[in-house]
């Protein structure tokens, strides 16, 4: 059933962005580098590697640059147009297609680039390899902020390293192990209301019995 709420949902996403997309491909065509579309390659379902669409929003070469594949509060490496792309999330549309095409779903947990995937631990990346990559998921609503967390950092890789990712894999071993289509409604919803409300707390009366937040991370 969620696999034909992906493709109804992406579909109909796809045909009613389309027109609010193509003025936005033309300015990033028009603007920064040039580039429209940033794709990398990141771990799907059963370990399969695919190409994650996004709209361009830093440096060409911004793996290779700075924080690498961390990317922190104010980050030079971020375009002019990239800024407001990321704060509305609106640099994620592409990945609609991911979606409808079958490589990724609306929810479910965020893909990784595989040094990042590779470093969870054997049983996290078995548990993870069971379900599609998604759009948004509990670990997405948690860490919505979550270039704020590293405001201050002496280091702030291996800060994210040593505390957000683990942290973020137990969130989404929880996510499989709670997989169900309510859970799926659940979190498309609670992604729509934190878009709209940054702010709210919504998520910590939603999802109940998550894995409690590590006190470094609540400062």
């Amino acid at each position: 059933m969620k696999r034909m709420f992906d493709v109804l949902l992406s579909g109909l996403g796809i045909l009613i962005l389309c027109p609010f997309l193509l003025p936005m491909v033309c300015l990033l065509k028009f603007s920064g580098e040039r580039e429209v579309f940033y794709v990398q390659k990141r771990v799907g379902i059963n370990g399969n590697l695919f190409g994650l669409l996004k709209f361009a929003t830093m440096l060409k070469d911004s793996p290779n640059i700075g924080s690498g594949e961390i990317t922190v509060k104010n980050d030079p490496r971020v375009l002019p147009v990239g800024k407001f792309l990321r704060k509305t999330k609106i640099n994620e549309l592409p990945q609609l297609w991911n979606i409808f095409v079958g490589q990724m779903s609306i929810v479910g947990p965020r893909p990784m680039v595989p040094k990042t995937f590779q470093s969870y631990p054997k049983r996290a990346q078995m548990i993870l390899n069971t379900v599609r990559p998604g759009l948004t998921g509990i670990g997405s609503i948690i860490f919505r902020d979550e270039e704020k967390l590293l405001i201050g950092r002496k280091n702030a890789i291996d800060f994210y390293k040593n505390n957000i990712s683990p942290y973020k894999s137990e969130l989404e071993i929880w996510y499989v192990e709670n997989n169900s289509f309510w859970l799926y409604a659940k979190i498309i919803f609670v992604t729509a209301w934190v878009v709209i409300l940054p702010s709210s707390k919504i998520a910590d009366r939603v999802f109940t019995g998550i894995p409690e937040l590590p006190e470094i991370l609540k400062s």
